[in-house]
């Protein structure tokens, strides 16, 4: 980038604990009077927890996190379940807000919002960076009810890792030529990408810090980890990012996966596991207004190793039916291949189409999978339209009414109910 232009003006917005936001905008006489909240499974334990108040995570409650464990460290908190419909909505309604105080906005994600505000330096004046960040997020929050942080800078790593300084419910700007100050005591386990394993073999060199990795000369790097990685870990620990804030950039694909609190071997139990995720990954592709052309199922064994199988058919799907057909098809494969305890499953979605987008029959492509009727997805839109008015759970896939492998009780004996061909009771 030439020094002649000005440097970019970048911001984040960030939707504080945003589902649970939402379930007390939803339910303001019920989770809107429980500050200890957790939002993602059932008051029983079984689940996962998708987003915890600000006053639980004071217990150690995380998103992830079995539902059952989250419960005996904050016993006395309220859950209740995802109310996805509700989370689409309102993040649409933030978007829109944005759109209309900023030229360029690009979601992230469904709580997650880029802004570019550069060349606007004469438009806002006399507003520094800082206030306008302020004065946006008093503008959502007025029209919306959303609390949002924002972090700000010149390159979006920097936003985003700035936003991390805002929460919850502040303002966070990283001044032009300041940029390697703000990073150089971070530690390195907050950088996007890095994740566990990377964090872990960096501890191991004595690097926890940015300042401990920027030290380091690059040849180094290079012998530790190899030239991609360490290529990667120099730009990152430089604050180097020339990614551009794209409107149109759209979301490339979908994915839920789980890491078990014990390792499932049991096909029963993996199975049940199986028809949550695809259940949860189908109702979040039919409210982008999207279908999935690739399914594809992760497994993470016992010994960390971690293998995936992919499918690609002949049409687009939205319906729960035909996802769970073409995931339990692959998880067949998987413990085919290999049958061993696990300790992750994953299903993910890709090939991403635009749901009144007509599509052709592929008869010459050598794809497959089942036919998806209208039956099949007419079914699927009602479930989506109770669970945003009565709450996600309303109607589930009969092998969802099963108790979970971790809440059973050995002494009960296990009973399912029949089963229909769309998979509900």
């Amino acid at each position: 980038m030439p020094d002649s232009l000005p440097p970019r003006r970048i911001l984040l917005v960030d939707c504080d604990a945003f589902f649970v936001q939402v379930a007390r905008l939803e339910d303001p006489e019920g989770a809107g009077r429980a500050p200890l909240l957790i939002v993602g499974g059932s008051p029983s334990g079984r689940g996962v927890v998708t987003s915890a108040s600000y006053e639980t995570r004071a217990y150690g409650v995380r998103s992830a996190m079995p539902t059952s464990q989250a419960l005996r460290l904050c016993p006395d908190a309220t859950v209740v379940g995802v109310p996805r419909g509700s989370v689409t909505r309102r993040s649409r309604e933030v978007r829109t807000v944005l759109e209309e105080l900023a030229p360029i906005v690009q979601a992230a994600s469904v709580d997650e919002f880029y802004v570019d505000l550069t060349g606007t330096e004469r438009l806002f004046s006399p507003e520094t960076l800082t206030d306008t960040a302020w004065r946006i997020r008093g503008e959502v929050l007025e029209r919306t009810g959303i609390s949002v942080s924002l972090g700000g800078g010149t390159r979006r790593v920097i936003a985003k890792l700035a936003t991390n300084r805002a929460k919850p419910a502040g303002v966070h700007i990283v001044e032009p030529g300041s940029e390697q100050d703000f990073l150089d005591p971070l530690p390195l386990s907050e950088l996007p990408g890095v994740g566990p394993a990377l964090a872990k073999s960096l501890r191991k060199k004595g690097l926890v810090t940015v300042a401990n990795a920027r030290s380091v000369q690059p040849d180094w790097l290079e012998r530790w980890f190899g030239p991609r990685r360490a290529a990667w870990l120099h730009r990152r620990i430089h604050g180097i990012d020339r990614s551009e804030v794209d409107p149109h950039d759209q979301r490339k694909s979908i994915s839920s996966e789980r890491t078990f609190s014990e390792d499932l071997d049991r096909d029963e139990d993996l199975d049940h596991r199986l028809l949550e995720l695809a259940t949860s990954v189908a109702a979040t592709l039919r409210s982008m207004g999207v279908r999935s052309r690739t399914v594809t199922v992760k497994l993470r064994d016992y010994d960390f190793t971690t293998r995936q199988h992919s499918r690609t058919l002949s049409e687009p799907v939205e319906s729960n039916q035909a996802i769970i057909d073409v995931a339990r098809s692959l998880l067949t494969e998987l413990r085919t291949d290999r049958r061993v305890p696990a300790r992750l499953l994953g299903v993910g979605l890709s090939g991403l189409t635009d749901s009144n987008q007509r599509t052709q029959l592929a008869l010459f492509e050598g794809t497959e999978g089942p036919q998806e009727s209208e039956r099949d997805r007419d079914l699927s839109r009602v479930v989506d339209r109770l669970a945003d008015r009565f709450g996600y759970g309303t109607v589930v896939s009969g092998g969802l009414i099963r108790q979970r492998p971790d809440s059973c009780d050995p002494k009960k004996p296990r009973q399912s109910p029949p089963r229909t061909r769309d998979g509900h009771s």
